[in-house]
């Protein structure tokens, strides 16, 4: 084969008229081979030497390679693992940068760097060729006809975020082909699609699509990473959800949900990689620079583990911030993601011995002007030491709001003195945002998430049974503030069921009330139950599957939750861009913008904050107070009387979680009230109102003016 010098940029590989450039960064080895496969991917071909090395970047033309060829890297260099270094050329290696895979991973010890159960364990050198174990890397081209594809760009304010499965969501929906359930295809179906719509949800955030590893300790007791934060390819989706070409079926899903004006946010797992700890098998960045990739430890044998899954990728490096970044550029320009959130994002931002929010990683996501319209969401925390950093992210981001989450638990569940933490997390959590001079966009209310219990389980488990998972229960969260009221699981008893279905619509009702940025997790509009396990990473079956026959077994909460929705969108004043802290008055009451209300329907007091026996209050907020800036209301009018915006309108929200009923009188506006919603009476038609209201025990009541 003719050779070349060909160029060290862009990484990866990149196909001309003249041939494919290959170009792979390692600061340490000594020698890079690229080995070709014949298409089967079984049988190696050719060894060719990448003859050029540029900045650290070996890079090489070869003039016969075209696409759809099969590729893999043998790096050669000291095995040190002492000092860091860990290359074995026995080993097949796959380019961080590939789009696509051919054939899958095999777990065996012939992967691994070392000779396992060797008395100096990862000290000691494998010498056996693992080329047969490996996926090959396909050359490929990005040649998708996106026609008139256009990115929704919803407003933050308008967002509704739909967390789910590729496989989970569509594995048992029904009306499709057996082989397309399960797949991004699928996904793309316009009845899959027609659902989200109706549901009102403007974003679909999916679990990890990159392509992922299942762990060994999970093979061997017959289960799968079925979440997959396990990532192996920062570039390639996954084939697991395909029918036969990942790349072009994502993109046709993507297309899909654009034209249905909903967006696709990906969870992406860049703190860690598949390959685990020291301990771990050899397939990517380990072998092809260990030192440069890894966070080590001050022995640089062993790995930083803020990510508790064995290793940390080094997001201090400049290459891997690179690494990173291409990645993130290629899923929004080639693909047409709309955003993103960050796994165990804190780990991004780790220099030196702790987080800072002024990293490097930031710098450059925060400027780059590919991803300045992408919605960026940062799971704020990680395993390491200072790790927890709520409110502690740049303006970009939003985070996911663990303390709103429990809050809201907490309350419903009856636990005495949440009032206050309540009202703060329904207001947007100011406390934890606003210090930055953020808004409460910058938070993620959810109430349950694909961690931990489904809302059906939340109400009717009271402990954790993860016995399913292997590990003797003892995964998974302990405190969930979760209730089972009065028996453990499913029941035929009416009264614990119908209380049951009463909270869940308290909790589904306070998380779409609340400032700040809605997460539903898929099947919670439903009685989707996981049996009580709270970890199901590892049950790709039925149990984490959506059973869509609960359409018509639990309608009821499903059209509360398309009521909720509406109302949302109907009403602006529920989704500020800025928090409101009583600084200007209505112009048709005595009220200011936001207002708190005690049972007499009087200011609440410092003594009603903080009466620990206190369950109740009213939350009244003014549409017609200060300035109202909604730019995009216009945009949102619809043929849905329920949907055409009320910007000026004044809304009452009603909490009563004490076991009694309460007389509350309505405040005194120019405009009628009426009683949009009521948990405890779900299918209750707009009810005009007068004087005083009736405050049902353990219930959330939403009035409006016109």
């Amino acid at each position: 084969m003719k050779v070349s010098t060909g160029k060290p940029y862009p990484l990866g590989t990149s196909v001309s008229s003249n041939g494919t450039n290959f170009a792979l960064f390692s600061a340490h080895a000594e020698k890079v081979e690229l080995c070709l496969f014949d298409q089967s991917g079984t049988r190696e071909t050719a060894r060719i030497p990448l003859p050029c090395r540029t900045n650290d970047v070996w890079h090489g033309l070869i003039h016969d390679i075209k696409e759809g060829d099969r590729y893999g890297y043998r790096v050669y260099g000291p095995y040190e693992p002492e000092s860091g270094h860990r290359f074995n050329h026995h080993k097949l290696l796959l380019d961080p940068y590939a789009r696509r895979l051919h054939g899958e991973l095999v777990d065996s010890e012939e992967n691994l760097g070392y000779i396992k159960d060797h008395p100096d364990a990862d000290l000691s050198f494998d010498t056996r060729d693992n080329a047969h174990n490996i996926p090959k890397c396909v050359v490929t081209v990005d040649d998708f006809n996106w026609q008139n594809d256009r990115f929704p760009d919803h407003a933050l304010t308008d967002t509704v975020i739909y967390e789910a499965h590729v496989k989970g969501l569509t594995k048992q929906f029904p009306r499709l082909r057996q082989q397309r359930r399960g797949t991004y295809s699928a996904i793309a179906n316009s009845r899959v699609i027609d659902y989200l719509k109706s549901l009102g949800v403007t974003a679909l955030e999916l679990l990890p699509v990159h392509t992922f590893v299942d762990d060994s300790f999970l093979q061997d007791k017959g289960l799968k990473n079925y979440w997959g934060y396990n990532s192996l390819c920062f570039f390639a989706p996954d084939a697991r959800y395909c029918e036969v070409d990942p790349l072009q079926e994502f993109r046709k899903m993507v297309k899909a949900l654009h034209a249905a004006d909903i967006e696709v946010i990906l969870d992406v797992v860049y703190n860690h990689t598949a390959e685990g700890s020291e301990l771990g098998p050899t397939l990517c960045y380990r072998g092809i620079d260990n030192a440069s990739y890894y966070r080590l430890e001050e022995n640089p044998r062993y790995y930083s583990n803020h990510s508790g899954c064995g290793n940390t990728l080094r997001a201090a490096h400049p290459r891997v911030v690179q690494l990173i970044l291409d990645s993130l550029r290629f899923w929004t320009n080639a693909m047409h993601v709309d955003g993103f959130r960050f796994d165990l994002a804190t780990v991004l931002a780790r220099r030196g011995m702790g987080y800072d929010k002024n990293s490097g990683f930031f710098d450059a996501i925060m400027q780059d002007p590919t991803l300045v319209h992408s919605k960026l969401i940062a799971e704020p925390w990680d395993c390491g030491l200072g790790g927890y950093q709520l409110g502690n992210f740049p303006p970009r981001f939003s985070e996911w709001n663990d303390q709103y989450r429990d809050t809201v638990r907490k309350f419903w569940a009856g636990e005495a003195g949440q009032l206050q933490q309540l009202s703060k997390a329904i207001h947007g959590s100011s406390e934890v945002f606003e210090w930055q001079r953020r808004g409460p966009l910058a938070g993620i209310n959810f109430i349950t998430a694909h961690d931990g219990y489904t809302l059906f389980d939340l109400v009717s488990y009271e402990g954790k049974h993860n016995e399913l998972n292997g590990e003797d229960n003892r995964d998974g969260h302990s405190a969930n503030y979760s209730r089972n009221y009065g028996h453990e699981g499913p029941t035929d008893d009416d009264g614990i069921n119908n209380f049951r279905n009463l909270q869940r619509r308290n909790l589904i009702a306070t998380l779409l009330l609340s400032q700040g940025i809605p997460m539903i997790l898929s099947g919670d509009e439903l009685a989707h139950t996981q049996n009580g396990n709270n970890n199901a990473y590892c049950q790709d079956n039925e149990l984490t599957w959506i059973d869509w026959s609960q359409q018509h077994k639990d309608s009821e909460q499903l059209d509360f939750v398309k009521k909720l929705l509406c109302l949302r969108r109907k009403f602006p004043v529920l989704r500020q861009r800025q928090y409101i802290h009583g600084l200007h008055k209505s112009r048709s009451s005595d009220f200011r913008d936001i207002n708190w209300l005690n049972r007499s329907a009087l200011a609440m007091t410092d003594d009603d904050w903080h009466d620990q026996d206190n369950r109740f209050v009213a939350l009244l907020l003014c549409g017609d107070a200060g300035v109202t800036d909604y730019p995009d209301a216009a945009d949102q009018m619809s043929a849905s009387p329920l949907e055409s915006i009320n910007a000026e309108a004044s809304v009452l929200i009603i909490i009563n979680g004490s076991d009694d009923d309460i007389e509350f009188a309505l405040p005194q506006m120019q405009r009628q009230w009426h009683l949009d919603l009521n948990t405890a009476e779900p299918a209750q038609e707009r009810t005009d109102l007068n004087g005083t209201l009736v405050a049902v025990a353990n219930t959330v009541s939403f009035c409006s003016t016109d």
